[in-house]
Order: C-alpha cells, then structure tokens, then sequence
C-alpha cells in the first residue's frame, strides 16, 4: 500500500502544526527581543542560527529514519521537543527584563530544543512522505502538506496577532502555552497509525552514515540541486528576522500588528503555492524550472521595494503580501522538484536525500 489523499492531508496537518509553533520564534519573540527589550538584533539572529544550524544535522536524521524505520517515535518526539523549545523560549523572553543572564542561557537551550524538534519531525515526516507516496502523487502530496503548512503559519500568526493587542508578558505565555500543546496533541492524532498501513517503509542495508552520504552526494543531479537549494535560500531567508523588528522600528507597528504582518506574508506564499499547483499541475503551463526562476526573480523585486518603503514611506503591506506570493511560487515549484528527484539514483535513500536538501537550506539559513 501507498499513502491514500486522507493520509497525506493528515501528514500535511503534521506540517501544519510545525509552522504554527516555528512562525512564535522567528516572528513574535524576534520582535519582542529587538523592539521591546530593545536587545541588538544579533542576539535574535544568533538563537535562531543556533536552530538552524542545529538542523545541518538532517541527513543523519534521514538515514537513521532510512535505516532503522519506526518514524511516527521521531515525528511525535520531534514534535515534542519542539513545542517544550517554544514554550521554554517564551518563558525566556519574559523573563529577561529583570534576569537578563538566566534568560539569555535558557534560551540557548530552548532554541537548541527547537532545531532538535524541527530536524527529527520535520526530516522523519518528508521521508515518510518521499517513501510511501506513489510517484503521481508526490507532486501532488508535496503541494498539499506545504500549503497546509503555509496555511498553518499564516492563521497562526494573523491569530496571535489579534490576541496579543494589548501586549503582556502573560498573555503571551497563555498564547504560546495553547499553540504548543495543541500542536503535540494534534500531531499524535493525525500521525498515529499511519506507517504501519504503509509497505513502502524499507530498512536499508546497515551501511555507514557516511557512506551513505557520499553515495546521494555522488549522485550530479542530487549533488547540483543541493547547491541550487542553498544558493537560493540564502536570497530567501533574507528577510526572516529583519522584517517584523524593521516594521515596528520604522513603521511603528505594534506586536500584534507586526505579527499579523507576518500572517499577511504567509498569506501571500499561501495563495503563490495554490497558484502554481493550478497553473504546473492542472492546467499544465510551464514547466516547474520556468516558475522556481520567476519566484527568485519576483521574491528579489519585492524585496527590493520593501527596502524603499523604509526611504520613501508608503504601504508596507501589499509589498509585503507581493514577497510572500513569489516566495511561494518559488517554494512549490521547487518542493515539486525535489520530490521527482528524491526517487532517483541509487534505491531507498529517499530519507537522505531528501534531509541533504534539509540541510542545505539550514546551512543558508
């Protein structure tokens, strides 16, 4: 058996509840630590490269998924210690104020819980989904869960947002508590069951970890879309910290507005991916090269005007919805190519293939 349209809406739920607790770290407490407490932004840019680079770790996450099976343990841990890393680095933030060293120190844990969480849910959940979907459907499969995704980040953000007005140090807590306790009990439910109805879940042979590296990285169309992925998230990832301290330091946007802003730019990658699954997959137009190439060269433009907005004044909004729909039509296109290679080369190292290009965007990060 392969994973039926009901399984992979439920991995896609899986996905979503990674992006609503993520989009808490890189967005509101981002803020909060650069405007409110008015800390350098390095010290944001620092924790949330701490994360990321925590999850250059994906490839072994993938082989040993790869190797020793059992990926629902990895997916609801993973969930798990990413949830306790939000929770505790919210905690973090509260604290600061008045116990600036301990507050620091915990959140160099919560953030190291965090890249922990993402690299072992995120990395099992997408070789589950490489493995067990027939190839018509990955495409197809890949599509959905990242819209569900998006789709969870953007209703996340534009949720709290609304909340969070009149900003306080409790109700923020109250709000990440309720957000990282829903996602684990959420992720449970809809993974649960799920590998065991699947047959294309394969041990591999008990090779070394790094064998089995060099043998996807040997592969040149692996090896060139590797350094594809990492070119292009570099240009992507520009904008993940800078832009809601930049909206409260110079457009004077409060918390919650500025974490509905971010809502607003997920709701724009949101409405880019569905655009492109239409136009690629149902009506066929273009091929998925010709739309990874227009969303680098639109995402590029968009930023570029927010960047004036800052010099000239003007509605940051609409700038900010443009970015994040040609930041979508890049990422489904490119999400779409990279389940049609994770099938090829050598057999059964969808899991490393697949976290290689999850390391790779980590590393640009």
């Amino acid at each position: 058996m392969t994973l039926g349209w009901v399984q992979i809406i439920r991995l896609g739920l899986v996905q979503m509840c990674l992006g609503a607790v993520v989009v808490l770290t890189t967005s509101t407490l981002n803020r909060l630590m650069v405007v409110e407490l008015a800390l350098p932004a390095v010290v944001p840019g620092l924790l949330v490269a701490l994360h990321y680079g925590i999850q250059i770790t994906r490839p072994n996450w993938g082989y040993r998924s790869d190797t020793k099976g059992n990926r629902t343990a990895f997916i609801i841990g993973g969930m798990a210690a990413l949830s306790l890393g939000a929770m505790l680095a919210t905690v973090a933030v509260v604290i600061m104020p008045g116990l600036p060293v301990a507050g620091l120190m915990l959140s160099v844990l919560a953030y190291a819980l965090i890249g922990v969480g993402v690299g072992a849910s995120g990395t099992s959940l997408l070789a589950l989904l490489a493995t067990a979907t027939h190839p018509r459907r990955r495409a197809a499969a890949a599509t959905i869960t990242w819209l569900m995704m998006i789709l969870g980040i953007a209703v996340t953000a534009g949720t709290v947002g609304a909340f969070l007005d009149p900003y306080s140090p409790s109700l923020l807590l109250e709000i990440v508590a309720i957000v990282t306790g829903g996602a684990v009990v959420l992720t449970t439910l809809a993974i649960w069951g799920i590998e065991r109805r699947v047959t294309a879940e394969r041990p591999t042979e008990s090779a070394p970890f790094r064998q089995g590296l060099a043998e996807v990285w040997a592969e040149r169309r692996a090896r060139n879309f590797t350094l594809f992925i990492f070119l292009s998230m570099v240009a992507y990832f520009m904008q993940e910290l800078i832009l809601e301290p930049y909206a409260g330091l110079v457009f004077g946007m409060s918390p919650g507005q500025s974490t509905g802003l971010s809502g607003a730019q997920n709701g724009g990658v949101f409405v880019g991916m569905l655009a492109v699954g239409i136009a690629a997959t149902g009506l066929r137009i273009g091929s998925l090269r010709m739309w990874v190439m227009l969303g680098c060269v639109g995402s590029a433009l968009a930023l570029a005007v927010i960047a004036a907005l800052g010099q000239t004044g003007g509605a940051l909004v609409p700038a900010v919805v443009a970015l994040g729909f040609f930041n979508g039509v890049f990422a489904v296109a490119a999400i779409g190519s990279m389940m049609a290679l994770a099938g090829e080369g050598r057999d059964s190292r969808e899991g490393t293939r697949m976290v290689l290009w999850g390391a790779a965007p980590a590393l640009a990060a």
